[in-house]
């Protein structure tokens, strides 16, 4: 069997000019973009529908990489393993198939240009979330077209993970309006996993209207000689950003929907205080957990330096400086053995985690709660 001579001719026409193609089964058609026109060649097929294309399909690839069948087992392993680092990008995009746009959408390399080209080809949430997580697409011309298509999709998204990874990749900078920020903010009331994914992009910029703790003056004062990591992001935590931060995190606590949630908040927690992680270590339950930061703050010396300057210049502050290390070390391997054992949602997964939760709440409680230093009667 072989393509007709005249969609031969019309194919290497269409590929001696487009920078990507497409195809269209459901009326036998192919695509390229031309710059900024698209071209497209209607297929006369001489044989089955389904033994046609994939005859079109091998033409592609001849053209493409050089071989009519050899190709789909290495786009499916490119794809999976991103390792795309090497390969050329726009040759790609000329097979006509879906694995190749993912492939060449999840490569490190992507330029403006190609995200252009990508886009065209497979105008998809997945495929704007990979483009956006590029730097150099962020910070491109297509990058706010991405960002509104995403906006416009984010009601029908049904993974919660999926829709904390648009949230986070749409406050990138420069890409939605302050309006669409706060509209999209509001939206979060009702679907709290959205303030999941403003913790990721802005930890000290949530939209809420936090003040100052009112104690935070007076414990600048008791910092002023333990000028580091740790004072200042105690200071963070007790300044109306580090409130709006903390506020924020509990909401999400309160009433998780499912496991990707929770694990996405731990770690949005965990990387809005990695400043103040000078240890890698891991804890896999809330007891281990408390007792090690139990010990770092009666032995602050072995611990950090940092911890020692602000314990020996504020003994005072030890409840807070112990809830806020449990908040950087309470991370993902705390609920890592739970969710081994369960794939739980809802009100179950909220029994099997309430000891992490209640840590959690309770520490945040700490730098939220009660003044610090009591007025004088």
């Amino acid at each position: 069997m072989q393509l007709s001579p005249e969609d031969t001719l019309k194919l290497n026409v269409l590929l001696a000019n487009a920078q990507a193609v497409r195809i269209n089964e459901a009326n036998m058609s192919v695509h390229g973009l031309t710059g900024a026109d698209e071209a497209s060649v209607k297929l006369n097929p001489t044989c089955r529908e389904d033994q046609y294309l994939r005859l079109v399909r091998e033409m592609l690839a001849t053209h493409a990489l050089g071989s009519p069948r050899g190709y789909p087992v290495y786009l499916r392993r490119w794809t999976r393993l991103g390792d795309m680092h090497n390969s050329k990008l726009q040759d790609l995009l000329m097979l006509g198939e879906e694995e190749a746009v993912i492939a060449a959408a999840r490569a490190p390399a992507v330029t403006n240009e190609l995200a252009r080209c990508i886009w065209w080809a497979l105008p998809r949430a997945d495929i704007a979330r990979y483009l956006l997580a590029k730097r150099r697409v962020a910070a491109g011309r297509m990058a706010p077209r991405l960002a509104e298509f995403l906006l416009e999709f984010l009601p029908f998204e049904a993974q919660t993970v999926n829709a904390i990874d648009t949230v986070r990749l749409v406050l990138q900078p420069g890409l939605i309006s302050d309006v669409q920020r706060d509209e999209l903010w509001r939206r979060g009331a009702g679907k709290t996993h959205y303030y999941v994914g403003f913790l990721h992009a802005a930890a000290n910029e949530i939209p809420d209207t936090a003040a100052d703790h009112p104690d935070r003056a007076t414990v600048a004062a008791c910092l002023q000689h333990a000028d580091n990591t740790f004072a200042a992001a105690l200071l963070w935590l007790l300044s109306a950003g580090g409130q709006g931060f903390l506020a924020t995190c509990d909401r999400v606590l309160e009433k998780p929907a499912d496991q990707d949630v929770v694990v996405s908040l731990l770690e949005a927690m965990a990387s809005g205080l990695g400043q103040i992680r000078w240890s890698e270590a891991g804890f896999a339950s809330v007891e281990e957990l408390e007792s090690q930061v139990d010990n770092w703050l009666s032995t602050p010396d072995t611990a950090t330096p940092m911890l020692a300057d602000v314990l020996y210049s504020a003994p005072g502050l030890r409840p807070l400086l112990r809830a806020m290390i449990v908040l950087a070390y309470g991370g993902e391997p705390l609920v890592r053995p739970i969710f081994a054992r369960t794939d739980a949602i809802g009100s179950v997964m909220r029994t099997k985690i309430a000891p992490v939760t209640a840590l959690l709440r309770g520490a945040i409680a700490t730098l939220l709660g009660e003044r610090i230093v009591q007025p004088a009667r």
